[in-house]
């Protein structure tokens, strides 16, 4: 996902580069003790940071809230954190923040990776890590269902016999990771493919789709799996850690508006890998706006207006 941070040595730059553009709603909220949420490029992250919005749009209506919905990769919506441009994050995944704004080893419990980073933003970065909403968005090897139910493919391991004589296409980032890569892919799961194409992630499924490849690995919440009717295979080595989606908020913007920490909680497992792939899928395929997507999905639930939560002492 879409989840590939570069190095702290790269903040630097980032810094000045959120210096130099001016990005849409970028700093005059904050300035202003608003609410100013980061989302992303990304189908996913544009539908979340939307999200976000209409719920505290709708429970906070006099609030000034805010949106920068073009930071391409994570490492930029965490130095527009921690630079003051923004105090919300819609969108932030456990194993992409563990090995890149804390600079860890990836870890592949998702409750322990979870807890890491709760703790990890806490005491480094005065930001607020929160429960999931339910869903991961993690590296996934995928093939036609008609290759999987021909070859009777379940989980990656049953590829060991075949790898020999197929090609996979993968993201250019995946070949050179360390812990979740390329190289630890192979003593994993003790095999190889005949051939192995680096190529644009988002490339891949095209080039599934086009049988140029037998295999590719792409993400597993992308709305084009269900599009090409892909099989995901089951990671039952557990080779990849674990990119459940959260939202993160500054300390300063929960103690400005104390409601947001309950508006954020009506999130917590609200949507599964389907839901998240289903709504990719809306936005990709069917062309429909992702702030359309997010207000149906809100308005459909009812804002969660139901739905008790506890807060986050009292849940410690």
């Amino acid at each position: 996902m879409k989840k590939h941070m570069k190095k702290w040595l790269l903040f630097p730059l980032t810094s000045l580069l959120l210096a130099a553009c001016s990005l849409p709603g970028l700093g005059a909220s904050v300035n202003n003790e608003g609410i100013v949420i980061t989302g992303g490029t990304t189908t996913e992250m544009q539908i979340l940071s939307y999200m976000v919005r209409g719920m505290v749009e709708h429970y906070l209506p006099d609030a000034s809230v805010d949106m920068v919905n073009n930071l391409g990769s994570s490492t930029l919506n965490h130095q527009a954190m921690i630079g003051g441009d923004a105090n919300v994050s819609a969108a932030r995944y456990t194993g992409t923040s563990l090995t890149g704004e804390l600079g860890m080893e990836p870890l592949t419990d998702p409750a322990l990776a979870f807890q890491t980073v709760v703790e990890g933003f806490d005491e480094q970065f005065d930001q607020v890590w929160f429960p999931s909403y339910g869903f991961a968005n993690t590296y996934a090897f995928l093939v036609t269902r008609e290759f999987a139910e021909e070859n009777n493919l379940e989980t990656i391991s049953d590829l060991a016999t075949l790898a020999p004589n197929l090609r996979a296409g993968v993201d250019n980032s995946w070949m050179e990771r360390e812990g979740d890569g390329y190289e630890a892919f192979k003593t994993t799961y003790g095999f190889d493919f005949q051939r192995v194409y680096p190529m644009q992630v988002g490339l891949v499924y095209d080039a599934l789709q086009a049988d140029e490849m037998d295999i590719v690995l792409g993400y597993s919440t992308d709305g084009r799996i269900a599009s090409y009717d892909l099989v995901v295979l089951e990671d039952d080595l557990q080779l990849f850690p674990p990119y459940d989606a959260s939202p993160v908020a500054t300390k300063e913007i929960l103690e400005a508006y104390p409601e947001l920490e309950t508006i954020l909680l009506k999130l917590e497992d609200t949507l599964t890998d389907e839901m998240m792939q289903a709504m990719n899928y809306e936005v990709d395929n069917d062309l429909v706006e992702a702030q359309t997507v997010a207000q149906t999905f809100l308005e459909e639930n009812s804002y969660f207006e139901d739905k008790e939560v506890t807060s986050l002492k009292e849940g410690k």
